[in-house]
């Protein structure tokens, strides 16, 4: 794996999470995985959520910054 490759997987845009989130959740929706697969599609899900919650975070603060009087 390349470095690029690897820091993308580490800290994927907001795109690549969220479209990665999505295909999680409609996996778990169609059912037919096992408890363990269940299991660790709902933890990289968690994780996805919380990278996908940091960018809106650091968004917001940068929009709030940006509205913020001199």
């Amino acid at each position: 794996m390349t470095t690029k490759k690897a820091e993308g997987a580490k800290n994927p845009s907001f795109e690549s999470a969220r479209d990665e989130l999505a295909r999680i959740v409609q996996q778990l929706e169609a059912g037919g995985l096992s408890l363990e697969e269940s299991l660790a599609l709902w933890e990289r899900g968690e994780g996805l959520a919380a990278i996908c919650q940091g960018w809106l975070d650091t968004t917001r603060a940068r929009l709030d910054q940006a509205k913020a009087p001199d």
